[in-house]
Order: C-alpha cells, then sequence, then structure tokens
C-alpha cells in the first residue's frame, strides 16, 4: 500500500494482518545518531474484537510496569484507542522476535497476576477506578497462546 498518511497504522491494512502480534511499526534515527523503535503490539484482531477499557487500563499498567525489568531504554507503552492494542515505543534498533519474546515473558506473569495492580489510587492514576484484572489477566493468556501456536508475525494465520 502506498503511503498516505503520516500515521503508520492508518497506513497499515488491518484486514491482512492476524491477531496477536508484534509489528515494527517505525524506525526513527535522530540527527546523532540515536535509533527509537516503535511497535505494534497487538492483542486482538482489528475490526473482529477490542479489550474493555477496564481490562486494556489493567494491562497497560502491568506491562508499562514489568517491561522494563525486561527491556532497558523503554520510553512508552500506549494504548490504541482502538482498544486492540498497544503502541511500545524504546531506543535501540530493536527487532520483532526480540521484544515479543521479551513481551511474552512479562505477559505470562500477568496471565496469572495475584498481586494487586500497581499505581490505583486516586493519587497515582487519572481513572483509578476502571480496572480489571480478571479481563487483563484473560488478554495476557490469550496473547501468549497465539503467540505461543503461529509466532509474532503479523501477516502469518497458523
Amino acid at each position: 500500500m502506498e503511503k498516505k498518511y503520516n500515521v503508520d497504522s492508518f497506513n497499515l491494512d488491518h484486514t491482512k494482518v492476524f491477531a496477536p502480534f508484534v509489528r515494527l511499526a517505525d524506525k526513527k534515527i535522530g540527527k546523532n545518531g540515536d535509533v527509537v523503535t516503535k511497535f505494534d503490539i497487538r492483542f486482538t484482531q482489528p475490526n473482529r474484537d477490542f479489550m474493555t477499557t477496564g481490562a486494556i487500563h489493567t494491562l497497560e499498567h502491568l506491562i508499562a510496569e514489568y517491561i522494563r525489568d525486561e527491556i532497558d531504554g523503554v520510553i512508552d507503552l500506549s494504548p490504541m484507542g482502538c482498544r486492540t492494542g498497544f503502541y511500545f515505543t524504546l531506543w535501540g534498533d530493536n527487532s520483532e522476535s526480540y521484544i515479543a519474546e521479551h513481551l511474552l515473558n512479562v505477559l505470562r506473569k500477568v496471565a496469572v497476576w495475584d498481586k494487586p495492580i500497581p499505581a490505583t489510587t486516586e493519587i497515582e492514576c487519572g481513572n483509578y477506578l476502571d480496572h480489571d484484572l480478571d479481563g487483563a489477566k484473560r488478554y495476557a493468556k490469550k496473547f501468549v497462546d497465539g503467540i505461543e501456536r503461529k509466532g509474532w508475525n503479523a501477516f502469518e494465520n497458523k
């Protein structure tokens, strides 16, 4: 597809990808040679399924906190407005397989999470009452199972 929009995901043919997946969405090289990579971390099939706000919010808290134990150079983990996944941005020239491997480590833990959700007080969170740990655990398990079955590639459906 020829680039039409400035936003990478707007140029992605959402009918040709198979969730779950990890896809390199963008790579920027700064004027000093610094590299930043952004990944599309898709949990649900676009236009077929989406995560509830409480579940995606809880996933955001758990992944954002614990991915930093797995990978250095994390800049941001942001939920997609369509609620099918996250954008994950970090320093360095990182591969999809590297991100998938370390994300799986975190999501395996989330799938069996039995501790409090981090940062869920009125002081720490802008919508502290909207969390769903059971939903987050279900989506984490679904992601892990899907990646273990089909691999991390967006365009393969095994």
